[in-house]
Formats: structure tokens, sequence, C-alpha cells
């Protein structure tokens, strides 16, 4: 590693602090910068009520009306620990300090640390207790959750903002997690909407709390997104709910529905043998990776006449489901790749999933929903290009969508 450069009047500097502090530990440095710290803010304190009051301290004037009027002092809240001030102050209270406010005792910025590690997935608890050990100054659990409950205003801002009024490919899927409700413990659906615009950039449409995954509920969501401004979504790509499609279908009429191959697969096989898995998902993966629905209708009677006598749930699924898992053989790679599985949503969930993992139990939906919130956040920063080959898939579904987008 190269030698680093230091500024020659930062080292002079630097020399009249040690020899003024005469440091002989870390401990001693931090303890001096403090009190430098305090000692800076004062001298800015009292710049800033010389420019208001109009003449320098120690000097009169018979022009002005207002004067000094002596020192508060104040305890400050810091990275460095807690630092103790004199704020001066004038004879008729109009000194408005602007480096640190008149009613600001935190100058840590810890407010917006605590909102970034409840983002991370620390608990209220370990929070306080990580302030505690850090800037040697503790906050309540209490304070930590008072403090994360302003974002909330933020996340009813995001769920109600306008959004486009054409998604060529949405997915939709609902997570699980546990919520203390009136005394009790309660599994509830966090209904997750991730859409693709015409653009070719992903973004997270909506995150809802709900009792258990129903399509009813699902129908409330679809609903909201047509309040929102949402006029036409091409192609949805959906888990294997049932009534999942008829709710669809009652807003969005036009709507292609393509069911995740991935719920259809861990769905049909949850009852099969372990010594028959292997072989069984290799005869499925010749339906749904087959070139063509021609052919993959063919593998599936071959499928149907192999495992339907000890297997029939499995094979009856493929068979009653076909019409909303076929409909991505008459596009080309480019757009199955996208549409047959939920992957965007999986990786999304994945993500909330590592940030959630260290809750058990959610005290509130609120909780639950900041805590999501932060981590959507966190994830959809790194959403900054197109999907793949974005322009050859949107010019196939303008021909396959006619009249319904316009590139």
């Amino acid at each position: 590693m190269a030698k680093i450069k230091r500024d020659p009047k930062r080292r002079e500097a630097i020399q009249k602090f040690i020899e003024l502090y005469q440091p002989e530990s870390v401990d001693d440095i931090y303890e001096s910068l403090k009190d430098m710290l305090g000692e800076t803010i004062e001298q800015m304190l009292e710049a800033e009520l010389e420019d208001q009051i109009g003449y320098p301290k120690r000097e009169k004037s018979e022009d002005i009306s207002n004067s000094r009027n002596g020192f508060s002092t104040k305890m400050l809240k810091s990275k460095a620990g807690k630092v103790p001030i004199n704020v001066p102050r004038d004879r008729y209270g109009e000194f408005e300090p602007q480096v640190v406010k008149k009613y600001q005792t935190d100058i840590s910025h810890i407010e917006e640390q605590v909102i970034s590690m409840y983002g991370k997935g620390m608990t209220v608890r370990d929070i306080s207790k990580h302030i505690q050990d850090i800037y040697g100054f503790s906050i309540s659990e209490g304070l930590v959750s008072q403090i994360t409950n302003k974002i909330l205003p933020s996340i009813t801002e995001w769920q109600n903002r306008p959004l486009e009024a054409i998604y060529p490919i949405i997915f939709l899927d609902a997570i699980h997690y546990n919520v203390r409700q009136d005394g009790v413990v309660a599994k509830k659906a966090v209904y997750i909407i991730i859409g693709i615009n015409l653009e070719g950039k992903k973004d997270v449409l909506g995150m809802w709390v709900g009792e258990n995954e129903s399509s009813k509920f699902w129908l409330t969501v679809i609903n909201e997104l047509k309040n929102r401004g949402v006029r036409d979504i091409l192609i949805a790509s959906i888990d294997g709910l049932s009534g999942f499609s008829d709710a669809i279908h009652a807003v969005f009429p036009k709507t292609e529905i393509q069911r995740c191959i991935i719920h259809q697969i861990r769905s049909s096989t949850r009852y099969v043998s372990y010594k028959d898995i292997k072989e069984l998902m290799k005869d499925l993966k010749e339906i749904y990776k087959a070139p063509s629905e021609e052919v993959a209708l063919n593998n599936l009677d071959k499928f149907d006449q192999k495992w339907s006598r000890k297997y029939p749930s499995c094979v009856n699924s493929w068979r009653n489901n076909w019409v909303h898992l076929s409909a991505y053989f008459k596009y080309p790679e480019e757009v199955r790749t996208i549409i047959y599985t939920t992957n965007a949503m999986e990786n999304f969930n994945r993500q909330l999933r590592k940030v959630t993992k260290s809750k058990s139990i959610f005290p509130t939906d609120a909780a639950l929903m900041k805590s999501l919130y932060l981590a959507m956040l966190d994830s959809t920063s790194k959403w900054t290009s197109r999907v793949r080959n974005w322009d050859y898939i949107l010019n196939h579904l303008a021909i396959y969508f006619e009249g319904r987008i316009e590139i």
C-alpha cells in the first residue's frame, strides 16, 4: 500500500493539539476532541449571535436595542459522547441559533442511524444496546420505536403514489409473518406486486398486510392498482392460489395469466415419494421446458401414462391448470424466461426474509410494514438497469398485444 500523504498545515495543528491536551491514550484523544467540539460549537454560536445583534462581544452600541444576556447550558448527544456547551442568549429572546437549533440536543444524527439499523433487521432491543455501547448514552426501546415511527407517513405516501398507466408484466405473490394481534399471535400475509414498466425497469408497486392469503383480498389489492392509475396489464405471473385469475380478470379482463411453473412444481409434487421425486422431476422438465405447446402436451400425455396410477393428484394438477400454465409457450425464449416463473419476486422476497429473520413475531402490523418498507428501499436501490433484451421483448409484446401499447 502506498504511503498516505498528509497536509503539513494539519500536521502543525495536530502537534499543537498534542502539546495542549497531552493525551496518553485513545480515550484521552476522544475526551479532548469532545472538549474541542464543544468549544467550536460555542464559538460558532457566538458568531451567529454577533451577526444578529450587530456588534461583537465586550462592545456596546447605542444604536442597538437588543443585547447579550448571559448563557444557558445544554448537554448535547454526539458521536463522541455527551458534550456540555454554553449557549449565548439575547435580552429579548430573539436569537435563533442555526448550528445547533434551540431545542436540539442530538447532533449525532442518531435518528438516521436508528432507522438504518432497523432497516438492516436489528431488533429494537439490539438497537438500544448498540447505541449505549457505541455512543455512551442510552435510548429506551420506546424511543427507538418512536424514531422508526417517523417513517410511517413516508410509507403511506409511497403506498398511495400514482402508478404508470401500462405495465407489460407484473408479478404477484405473498409471504407470511407472525404478528401479535389482540393478545394472540396471528399468521398474516403480506401481498406484494412487482411491475415491469414500458422502459423495462422493475418497481415494487405496493405491499399490503392482510389476515391471510385469499383471492378476495387480492381483488381489493388489484382494484387499488386501478385506482392509482393503472389502465392495463398485459401479462400477470401468479402463484397457484385458487380464484387468483378470477380476481385479476374482474379488474383487468384482458390480462393474460401465466401461472408460475415453480409454484406448480412445488404444489403438485408435495406428496411424491422421495425415491420417485428425481425421476418424476426429470419427466416434468420435459413438459415445461418443451420447445412448443404441442410437444409439451405430447410429453404431458406420456407423463400421465407413466405416473397417473401412482400419483393421480400430481397429474391432475397439471391437466386442470394447463390453460394458465401454458401461456408462455407462444412467446420467444426471452419472454418465456421472464414470465414462466416469479423469479423476480422470489429474489425480492429472499431479501425481505434476510432482513426480517431476526424478528420471529412482530408486535403490530405497523412494525412489520416498517421493516419491509426499509428492506424494500435497500433492495430496490440496486434496480438501476433495464430487463435484459427489453427492446426485443417489448417489440414482441407490441405485436402479440396489438393496439394496447405503443413503442
